[in-house]
């Protein structure tokens, strides 16, 4: 069975991934890239090409979603899953997952206005126009990811279900032993474990997955999930974290854009 790691790109994703993996897959609890490939990521090309899929064609790999998670997915274990996508239900004929395959989410979200910044910078294009994919992206798009707030509100449906912990960003940064223990308490209920904490690892979790700690890390052995600029420069992965400060750094007209689009969210999650 799956339990997703959702959440819209630049939101926190590679940080829950990290400190899940090195906790879970790590006799000491010490983070390294290698651990990553643990956990998934849907959609993944080369598993619907597997199964004779047209990965290139968006409406194949709509129909062949449940499919595909099917086929790799082991329904006396567990395992996780990142994805960007939101959770959309195609002409109410092809949903993107179903509880015959799926555990429980955890949905990690981010100031807005923060993430459009790190997201431009990740892809190498203009603020206006990250801003722009931003708040007018639809179910439709080539990604499937929605526009912010689709993509965060979609994955509420897994509360009625008790199946939806929702972790923000910043709480990971500002409270992280406690952020991450209730991450852990929420993994176990969900696989009817009784959760016992190994401090040592935990300790060593927290050690090696501070941003400083993964900035280097990057630095020393590279990161398969850094982009290249439009003049083939690598651009790092790991840039400054919580350090971005978007009343720093966003046009007013352009933040003022983004809290018009997105209030009723930002309000509910404390960003307004």
């Amino acid at each position: 069975m799956i339990i997703w790691l959702a959440s819209y790109p630049k939101s926190g994703n590679t940080l829950l991934r990290s400190m899940i993996t090195a906790y879970l897959f790590d006799k000491e609890g010490k983070f390294n890239f290698d651990l990553l490939p643990n956990i998934k990521q849907f959609p993944n090309t080369s598993v619907f090409q597997n199964l004779g899929v047209d990965s290139k064609d968006q409406n194949e790999i709509i129909k062949n979603s449940i499919r595909v998670q099917e086929s790799f997915n082991k329904k006396e274990s567990v395992g996780f899953v990142k994805t960007h996508n939101m959770l959309f239900n195609f002409n109410k004929l092809y949903p993107f997952t179903n509880l015959d395959n799926s555990l429980g989410v955890i949905y990690m979200v981010r100031d807005p206005r923060n993430v459009v910044l790190s997201y431009a910078r990740h892809l190498d294009i203009s603020i206006e126009e990250a801003v722009k994919f931003f708040t007018k992206g639809k179910a439709n798009d080539i990604f499937l990811m929605g526009n912010w707030s689709e993509n965060y509100l979609s994955w509420k449906s897994f509360r009625q279900y008790n199946k939806y912990l929702l972790i923000k960003y910043e709480d990971l940064i500002a409270n992280r032993e406690k952020t991450f223990l209730k991450i852990l308490k929420f993994v176990f209920n969900l696989r009817g474990m009784n959760l016992s904490i190994d401090q040592n690892k935990l300790k060593n979790v927290l050690r090696t997955t501070s941003f400083d700690y993964l900035k280097n890390l990057e630095k020393e052995k590279g990161f398969r999930e850094s982009m290249k600029s439009k003049d083939g420069k690598s651009i790092p992965f790991f840039d400054k974290g919580v350090k971005r400060k978007w009343s720093e750094t966003l046009d007013k007209d352009l933040s003022i854009e983004i809290e018009k689009n997105f209030k009723n969210e930002m309000v509910e999650l404390g960003y307004l």
